[in-house]
């Protein structure tokens, strides 16, 4: 099948299409139909279904004779540890832990907070959860411990399931001190903890309230699957708001059965046996998707990587990886391959390594520049394919579809609309503009299964982020624009949200940490051009009138402060201290034209600024940070 004929099958019949997608998955109750559009314009998919998650991604496999097949490959240089764990062990562990927290009270519907670094017991975790018809809510282990307390207050967990540490090459990162404060911080307490304790180090634990993690689960009676409704909750994961209060999207059970399912074969080309690495993070949407579910309920090999791209030991790792675990199909951010770049320009580590298993590499979560396109295609010497999709949305939006037809690469593009999705660029109006011009880019309602129905406690913020400024369509947050080919272009984000290392970040959060400065009258938090990670913060505050302390305590005390309440991951370390920000004469601050000009790039002059000659001011400000040298 061409990628036109699949494309137009779905264009056809989208209900048709998804039904016949859905036969792929074991259901308790099989739906009757795709979409419920009643409370249009909220959608649900396969609501009439019964189905469980963990079924699908574990006991089937071994129900069906594969039992004996990795279903993990956990490799960690960072503690120079490997293990393989099969679908057998995998389905005992998963009922064990489920057990254990069937034991003190979890039900379904009741959520559960997982703070872990990246090892198999994260998506026993959530595979655990998902057994119980528990919701869980995974928030990265970088993230401090007041960025924790929001999303406990949010999510209001009956558990919280947390690592002691993360491991980063040469240091160790104790999370259960800031499990502490975030729990001492919030106004929900949880009723109880589980804590993993690592060898690199042993956390103490509250008494009554934490559990160790092997200690819960001695002589428990393993937990069976708890069916649930096809449109019940799966999990909760938090991304940036623009405002500073994270959102709760929610991922409903069946549809994103079905649709992870269909992605694996139609867009990363694996059939099931295979192994499949994906890069990331289990606190990111990309590790709830592709390194603990789809993989696994595809059944296919995953790869559980703790380690960095570089100094784990050399920027070489990837290609032992690929090498040593025999990786078909490899996912992972453009930041990842800029490091390794940096590092080994001419890419002569490769020759020690043989990747000849790999089919090809699939890059997301940030612009794919077309150099580090270039340098990936040059070095492994296998199809490189950019794709664009959301935490929002769970699976891509725009993707090449290898299993079904490869597509020639447009370095830039992350190639063409999947099935699902009507993606359109509209002008202000909300009316679609011609083949390659620079618009918003938009999704026709319904969004496919397993994209987001809405935020967790926040329906009205839903319609109001996502359904509001074009009527009938899903606001992607994106600009862009079409070629006539439809190829895809992503330019820009439309909001405040800015991309570090693949990591979406809030800058309204920072400014609001700046502002609350004693010093600081006035503040912007601008997204910069990084060589390595993409994007970078770069704060510039204004200090009160008659403040005469020295700029780089103020500055210090600043970058400070961001690290502490949004953590080490925000990569906050600019920041120019200037008398006055350029505004409109209605006071709104001149963002995109500041990032223009640390970005060396050619702008208009706003119509409305108040005064040019702050332009100027800013440039000066921004060459001692190493911007605005052009």
């Amino acid at each position: 099948m061409s990628y036109a004929d699949l494309y137009a099958s779905w264009q056809q019949d989208p209900e048709g299409f998804w039904m016949d997608q859905a036969k792929a998955i074991d259901w308790v109750k099989a739906p009757e139909k795709a979409l419920d559009a009643s409370a249009a314009p909220l959608y649900r998919w396969f609501a009439d279904s019964q189905v469980n998650t963990c079924y699908n991604a574990v006991d089937r496999h071994v129900a069906n004779g594969r039992g004996d097949q990795a279903a993990i490959i956990y490799d960690s240089p960072v503690t120079d540890t490997k293990r393989t764990i099969t679908y057998a062990q995998l389905l005992d562990n998963v009922a064990s832990l489920a057990g254990a927290l069937r034991a003190q009270g979890i039900e379904k519907g009741d959520r559960v907070i997982i703070y872990m670094p990246m090892v198999p017991e994260a998506l026993e975790a959530m595979l655990a959860c998902a057994r119980l018809g528990a919701v869980h809510s995974v928030v990265f282990g970088g993230f401090a411990a007041h960025e924790l307390a929001v999303r406990i207050d949010d999510a209001t967990p009956k558990a919280i399931i947390a690592g002691s540490c993360g491991i980063e090459p040469g240091r160790v990162v104790k999370y259960k001190p800031l499990l502490d404060a975030a729990i001492a911080e919030a106004r929900h307490k949880p009723d109880f903890c589980v804590i993993l304790q690592r060898d690199q180090c042993h956390a103490d634990l509250v008494a009554g309230r934490d559990h160790d993690w092997h200690a819960i689960q001695q002589d428990v009676t393993p937990a069976a699957c708890v069916p649930v409704a096809g449109d019940h909750p799966a999990y909760i994961l938090y991304t940036s708001g623009t405002t500073g209060a994270p959102k709760g999207v929610v991922r409903p059970t069946a549809g994103h059965l079905v649709a992870l399912n269909w992605t694996m074969k139609a867009i990363y080309n694996v059939d099931p046996g295979d192994v499949f690495w994906a890069a990331s993070d289990v606190g990111w949407v990309v590790g709830h998707s592709y390194i603990c579910y789809a993989p696994l309920i595809h059944g296919n090999t995953t790869v559980v990587f703790e380690g960095k791209p570089i100094g784990t030991p050399d920027a070489g790792t990837f290609w032992r990886v690929i090498q040593e675990h025999n990786v078909r199909s490899f996912f992972t951010a453009p930041t990842a391959f800029r490091a390794i770049k940096r590092e080994d320009p001419q890419g002569a580590m490769i020759k020690d390594y043989d990747i000849s298993c790999l089919r090809a590499l699939y890059l997301a979560g940030e612009r794919a520049d077309p150099d580090t396109i270039e340098w990936a295609q040059r070095v492994m010497n296998v199809p490189v394919y950019d794709h664009w999709w959301q935490t929002e949305t769970g699976f891509p939006i725009v993707a090449n579809p290898a299993g079904v037809e490869a597509l020639p690469v447009k370095i830039g593009s992350p190639t063409v609309a999947m099935p699902g999705y009507d993606v359109q660029v509209l002008d202000e109006a909300g009316h679609p503009v011609a083949p390659g011009t620079l618009g918003a880019i938009a999704v026709k309602l319904p969004l496919p299964p397993g994209t987001l129905p809405t935020l967790w406690n926040a329906e009205d913020r839903f319609v109001k982020s996502y359904l509001t400024t074009f009527p009938g369509y899903y606001e992607t947050g994106d600009a862009g624009m079409i070629d006539d080919d439809g190829y895809l272009y992503i330019m820009a984000r439309t909001d405040d949200v800015i991309n570090v290392a693949g990591h979406r970040l809030s800058t309204g959060a920072m400014e609001e940490i700046l502002a609350a400065h004693p010093d600081i009258g006035e503040c912007a938090v601008i997204g910069v051009g990084d060589e390595l990670k993409g994007q970078l913060p770069l704060g510039l505050v204004c200090l009160n009138k008659g403040c005469d302390r020295p700029h780089a305590e103020i500055v210090k005390e600043v970058i400070s402060a961001v690290r502490d309440q949004i953590g080490p991951v925000a990569a906050f370390k600019l920041v120019a201290v200037v008398d006055r920000l350029p505004k409109t004469r209605s006071g709104k601050i001149l963002r995109a034209t500041m990032v223009k000009i640390a970005d060396n790039q050619d702008f208009k002059l706003p119509a409305t600024i108040d005064d040019p000659a702050i332009l100027d001011e800013i440039r000066t400000a921004l060459q001692p940070l190493g911007y605005a040298k052009g």
